[in-house]
């Protein structure tokens, strides 16, 4: 069974599913109060995880410089020490935040704070190199995206970062970034059983990209939980993006959703979470869902899909049956 894909046309062979790192960098604030971390963490807990992931057979970390405020970079900075060669490491740039705050600041799409987040971001992950370095901005204007392929392209010159790409379910900006920057070799889009972006996986295909899926659990909905969340968490009030919960708990319409596909998601004995994560792996060979972890407990479930592989074809098909209707019409 085939437990790597290759990022995109970087070349770079990566595990089949990631560990997503926002969790683990603990709670973030933004000037209204809107928490847009998952509350507190054990650090300690984290770490272990992160090394539970690299012997489960993990070698994508996706993180980002404003998890936690730069917290997940530190944190997944000391969990390989001494295992970077294991590793690949991908974060973003694009917000801006204080770690000593834990404060959301906005947004920057200055070529210039690109540089300077690049330097931050290596400095608290302990490393000299990031193998793929996200624009995190999802709704930015194409042309201020292009305006830093120039800068991209020279960090890879530098050897600063082997690859780039963009956090963005848009894809008209998608094809444009991947049109224009040589070493571009990723798109990180949402993506789910619940919530399919074929366009943005055309895109990936047309350029050879790898398609990598944030809220492939679709934050933890398609664990099963039905436990309310606390208010520093972002489910708990959730921001106008995120649909799947409502003041803290699932939201009753797709909460039924899931109740719908559970029989054929967990048809071959998968657990709920493993039978979502396999309906990703079989939906395209581009897919690398990279669910957030931040016990050892959720490693060993998730990652169990690593072994399990794709849902079987009978199970996949069923799945489509049910959600016809949240399936894009096909172009004519």
């Amino acid at each position: 069974m085939t437990t790597t894909r290759t990022l995109g046309r970087s070349g770079i062979e990566v595990s089949a599913i990631g560990m997503g790192c926002w969790a683990i960098g603990g709670p973030l604030w933004g000037d209204d109060g809107q928490p847009f971390g998952w509350g507190q963490v054990d650090d300690d807990e984290s770490i272990r995880t992160v090394h539970r992931a690299l012997d489960l057979g993990v070698t994508l970390f996706d993180t980002a410089s404003n998890y936690g405020a730069g917290h997940s970079e530190r944190i997944l900075g000391r969990a390989l020490a001494g295992r970077r060669d294991s590793a690949v490491i991908a974060t973003k740039f694009g917000n801006v935040s204080d770690e000593t705050i834990r404060r959301a600041l906005g947004t920057d799409a200055s070529p210039a704070f690109a540089v300077r987040s690049l330097e931050d971001s290596l400095r608290r992950l302990g490393t000299d190199h990031v193998d793929l370095y996200q624009l995190h901005i999802n709704e930015l204007p194409a042309p201020a995206a292009l305006d830093l392929v120039g800068t991209l392209e020279d960090l890879v010159d530098q050897g600063k970062i082997r690859a780039y790409g963009w956090s963005t379910d848009n894809p008209d900006s998608a094809e444009a970034f991947a049109a224009a920057g040589p070493h571009c070799a990723a798109i990180q889009h949402d993506e789910s059983v619940l919530s399919d972006n074929a366009a943005v996986l055309a895109v990936c295909d047309r350029h050879d990209l790898a398609s990598l899926n944030r809220g492939p659990l679709a934050m933890g909905l398609l664990t099963g939980s039905t436990r309310a969340v606390g208010a520093d968490d972002v489910r708990g009030r959730a921001p106008e993006w995120l649909q799947w919960f409502t003041d803290g708990r699932p939201t009753p319409r797709w909460a039924a959703r899931v109740e719908q596909v559970r029989a054929a998601l967990t048809a071959d004995g998968r657990t709920l979470a493993q039978g979502a994560l396999g309906w990703l792996l079989a939906r395209s060979p581009r897919t690398v869902p990279i669910p957030g972890l931040r016990t050892v407990a959720q490693a060993d479930e998730n990652l169990a899909t690593l072994t399990l592989g794709p849902l079987p074809p009978e199970a996949y098909a069923e799945v489509e049956r049910l959600l016809t209707d949240l399936r894009p019409a096909p172009a004519l």
